[in-house]
């Protein structure tokens, strides 16, 4: 996976660059007389954050006097830092929730979400196991410990282990609603406790490519080489689907998803400027470069 490396080489190098602007989000509100730089801090999803990583640095050829500022830690934390004022955009792989749209209110904000990418979440295990396909009802039942050993969906007889993202991770969000829960919002399964819950997506990658038991998922751009990709069904009456951009695209890949980025109210100046650039041609051929689906192909 040589682009996720070439732009995840960045994030050193940005944070260090821009460790002077961790300070609060309204210097990049207004376009002050006089002022030389601009900053605009951005935080958030971490299935987000090499795209976004990728946005800032390219943007820097677009508007040289705007600094932005990238840092993952999940979509509640991205959320959460927007609704305190601490930043201008939260990166998130899943909606903003009700009580959080309460809490930005009760702030005096209008939280505006903007569609920026589709991603197609894979669900992966080590290239040692047999199991090549699974339907959403066993990963709900995996998942759930309701099958607990891989014999039971035509592996090896052994037990399984759980991989998944902490819960402030839009992506664990996400997971439990429609892959635990199956969509259902009357139903109230929650991840096993026996999961491992893992701070990034790195995490999740690492357990499954050296644990020949592990099952887990991750963003498709997140995937390498060293874990093999299971294909999906969503029963047992519907054909499995691998996870591409086209299939993410076309709809028939059961687990794609809209990432999204977060402003408080309508964006102004800068930030306005900046996300009509992500929404252009520019801004999408980096969704497509690393392996995401351009907003308009879905």
């Amino acid at each position: 996976m040589q682009r996720r490396s070439r732009w995840a080489g960045g994030l050193l190098a940005l944070v260090l660059v821009w460790a002077a602007l961790s300070g609060c989000a309204s210097s990049a509100a207004g376009d002050e007389p006089g002022t030389t730089a601009r900053a605009i801090q951005n935080k958030g999803s971490d299935t987000l954050v090499n795209v976004a990583l990728a946005w800032a640095e390219a943007y820097r050829e677009v508007a040289p006097d705007v600094a932005i500022a990238v840092t993952g830690g999940g979509s509640g934390t991205g959320i959460a830092s927007l609704i305190n004022g601490t930043v201008d955009i939260a990166n998130a792989s899943r909606d903003i929730n009700p009580d959080e749209i309460a809490a930005a209110r009760a702030s005096g904000i209008e939280p505006v979400e903007f569609a920026v990418a589709i991603d197609a979440l894979a669900v992966i295990v080590h290239h040692d196991n047999p199991v090549d396909r699974l339907t959403l009802p066993q990963l709900a039942d995996i998942y759930t410990r309701r099958i607990t050993n891989w014999k039971d969906v035509g592996g090896h007889d052994a037990p399984i282990v759980l991989v998944s993202r902490e819960s402030n991770s839009g992506t664990h969000v996400y997971f439990l609603e429609e892959v635990v829960r199956l969509g259902d919002p009357d139903n109230r399964d929650i991840f096993a406790a026996q999961t491992l819950m893992m701070p990034s997506s790195v995490g999740i990658t690492s357990e499954v490519s050296r644990n020949v038991n592990a099952i887990g998922y991750d963003g498709l751009g997140y995937v390498t080489e060293e874990e093999k990709i299971l294909a999906i069904a969503r029963d047992d009456a519907s054909p499995y689907v691998l996870p591409s951009i086209e299939t993410a695209a076309d709809g028939s890949y059961p687990l794609a998803r809209f990432l999204y980025m977060i402003t408080a109210g309508e964006p102004q100046g800068v930030i306005a400027d900046y996300i009509d650039w992500i929404l252009g041609p520019e801004g999408q051929a980096i969704v497509a470069d690393l392996g995401f689906v351009p907003i308009g192909e879905g």
